[in-house]
């Protein structure tokens, strides 16, 4: 899976990821492989992914929106 966090400034992350864990307005979720489609707004709170060689990595944000769709995860924050 493609991952892209990204803000007004600049492209916070960008690469290829085996899971991505996010904070929902609705409560937090984890998108894995062949995720069904989605968009969704995010409360503020950390991005959570594993990378492709198993590393966990995390990401601040204050809130933005989520949208998933074939495998390419776009998170815009504020």
């Amino acid at each position: 899976m493609t991952l892209n966090i990204i803000s007004a400034q600049s492209i916070m992350f960008s690469g290829e990821v085996k899971s991505v864990t996010l904070p929902g307005t609705m409560g937090s979720f984890t998108v894995l492989k062949d995720h069904a489609s989605l968009i969704s707004t995010l409360a503020p709170g950390l991005v959570v992914y594993t990378d492709n060689g198993g590393a966990t990595h995390d990401t601040e944000i204050t809130g933005g929106i989520v949208s998933v769709d074939n495998n390419i995860i776009s998170v815009c924050v504020a």
